[in-house]
């Protein structure tokens, strides 16, 4: 069975930095396309970054992080990661991550499949 957790997440002021890990267990992570996302309290969970599977490692970014935020994979801790810096207010939000069914263009975010962790709070507060 596919299972993530998300960890990293903290308390921190705007212009601080924070890495986000997703962990996975019960399949090879590396043969996936995998996706960031995050849900504000009172809005929809949306897309941040994703991740191609394999060798391709070709990453996308939502308009609202790019230029701030990196994604990237570690195959040999099975552990995808979100590097967050230059936090602004808006970032807060319950990380979670998933599997997807791509990571290029625009509609990436909706072929996200159910698998969503506990996810991780980033808050961004001075």
């Amino acid at each position: 069975q596919l299972q993530f957790v998300e960890s990293g997440g903290n308390l921190v002021e705007p212009g601080g930095s924070l890495r986000l890990s997703c962990a996975a267990s019960g399949f090879t992570l590396e043969y996936y396309a995998i996706g960031w996302f995050r849900q504000a309290p009172g809005k929809e969970r949306e897309g941040v970054s994703c991740i191609s599977a394999g060798d391709d490692s070709s990453t996308y970014f939502e308009d609202s992080v790019k230029g701030r935020f990196t994604i990237s994979r570690d195959n040999a801790k099975n552990t995808v990661y979100l590097q967050m810096n230059s936090l602004k207010p808006e970032d807060t939000a319950v990380h979670y991550c998933t599997t997807l069914g791509k990571c290029w263009g625009r509609g990436w975010s909706k072929s996200a499949y159910d698998h969503w962790g506990q996810g991780t709070q980033v808050t961004v507060s001075s």
